[in-house]
């Protein structure tokens, strides 16, 4: 038998309470936003204060400004979230059931839809507030890994996203319709923890990257580089990942076993690869011209 890792007993709620036979829940996922929300402040805050990291020592905006940005770049996530789930995986369903596109307590986030979303809400933000918005961009991308980390941590919690079938020794037994819902494998089904590979990658990996370049190599001095590297090294991780990562259901069909939204002759991309390739290429982009302006 194949030496693999049955999920840990992990509930996806922290605690819940009952309120006149109501019940309130405080979910692993919602206190890694609320974490992630709260990491990026403090880390936004602190860039701001270091005149030292900004060209001629003056910073795009004031410590007090971070918390009115990030009513717009909470809007940004969720709106730009929603729509890019909407667009990108289920535009056919939800034109037929147009009064579920708003519901997302039934489920159906896209960070690429989230990531427009923020990139969307820090333009409108910057342009009321006559802030520079290549600056203000190289300091929303420093703050985002560490919300992916938590992010990602709390879909390994929720046992959601999981990965391909696997018989490597770190594979894990998800519970549900994981361990049933394999091909050509015998009883329970082992599968790569894929939430955990981009917590390693999209998070903690990127996110000490771009902290070791924005307080020691001064990386705020070129605009432009940190958005780069945060938009190439997601890309790049994300690429990566999808290749382990279970692919959508809406995608699989009997000649499209793999789930690749783009494919010849069963050669392809998933949906994932597909939405990081512009991430990568506007990443270098930004990176070489941060590099030539030095």
């Amino acid at each position: 038998m194949q030496a693999v890792l049955r999920f840990p007993e992990l509930s996806p709620e922290l605690f819940s309470i009952q309120v006149f036979g109501l019940e309130f829940a405080l979910r692993w996922y919602a206190l890694a936003y609320i974490a992630g929300i709260v990491i990026a402040w403090r880390l936004a805050v602190a860039a701001v204060r270091n005149v030292t990291l900004w060209p001629d020592q003056s910073p795009p905006m004031r410590p007090e400004q971070i918390e009115d940005l990030l009513t717009w770049i909470i809007l940004g996530v969720i709106l730009g979230g929603r729509l890019g789930f909407v667009l990108f995986y289920q535009p056919g369903y939800y034109l037929s059931h147009p009064s579920e596109i708003l519901m997302i307590w039934q489920g159906g986030m896209a960070f690429h839809g989230g990531l427009l979303g923020v990139i969307g809400a820090s333009w409108l933000y910057a342009q009321r507030n006559g802030i520079g918005k290549l600056a203000l961009a190289d300091l929303v991308a420093v703050t985002v890994p560490p919300g992916l980390l938590l992010g990602r941590l709390a879909n390994f919690v929720n046992a959601e996203l999981w990965g391909r079938p696997s018989d490597l020794p770190w594979a894990v037994i998800f519970p549900g319709a994981a361990a049933q819902d394999c091909p050509d494998v015998v009883g329970l089904c082992a599968r790569h923890p894929s939430q955990l590979y981009e917590a390693a990658l999209e998070g903690l990996l990127l996110g000490v990257v771009l902290l070791l370049l924005v307080w020691r190599k001064r990386a705020l001095l070129r605009p432009g580089l940190t958005l780069g590297v945060f938009l190439a090294g997601y890309g790049m991780s994300r690429f990566v990942v999808e290749f382990f990562r279970q692919p959508d259901a809406q995608f699989v069909t009997a000649g499209n076993p793999l789930g690749l939204a783009l494919h010849v002759d069963g050669f392809g991309l998933t949906m994932g690869q597909l939405l990081s390739l512009p991430m990568i290429l506007l990443g270098l982009f930004f990176i070489q011209r941060a590099r030539r302006a030095a």
